[in-house]
């Protein structure tokens, strides 16, 4: 009778221990940090009030903890002769971190998509997750 409690028991345990690694795997993956690249295709004239909504949106990213300091990098090119774009990189504290978005970030993404526009084939504001190839950080000093 003991050693069919024990055989139930340890059926038990191992059940219990591949449910928890599932859960545990599937959990860190979702709090892993996850690097973006986003590009804002700009409408004509409205660069200076998307760049100001920009660093009002990087401000709310940090004063939330939603994103960590660096890398943040933000690019300002110039397509088909006149058309703005902006490519910014950053990395969000973890993947749910987006989806759990508080109403000013909410907030904030609505006045970006209003100063954007879809443009050759591409939303307005494209993004995704992305791999930094560097290497190892570096860091900049300035004489």
């Amino acid at each position: 009778m003991k050693i069919t409690h024990f055989v139930f028991a340890l059926a038990a345990i191992s059940l219990t221990a591949c449910s928890t690694t599932n859960r545990t795997h599937h959990s860190s993956a979702r709090t892993a940090p996850e690097t973006v690249l986003v590009t804002y295709y700009v409408q004509s004239g409205k660069e200076a009030e998307f760049q100001a909504v920009l660093s009002r949106a990087w401000q709310i990213y940090r004063t939330e903890h939603l994103v960590y300091a660096k890398p943040h990098i933000i690019v300002r090119d110039i397509e088909g002769g006149d058309k703005v774009r902006f490519v910014e990189i950053f990395t969000w504290v973890n993947h749910a971190a987006p989806e759990h978005a508080s109403d000013s970030v909410k907030t904030i993404w609505k006045q970006e998509h209003s100063l954007c526009e879809a443009r050759n084939g591409h939303s307005d504001i494209e993004g995704g997750e992305a791999k930094i190839l560097t290497g190892r950080s570096h860091t900049m000093r300035w004489p």
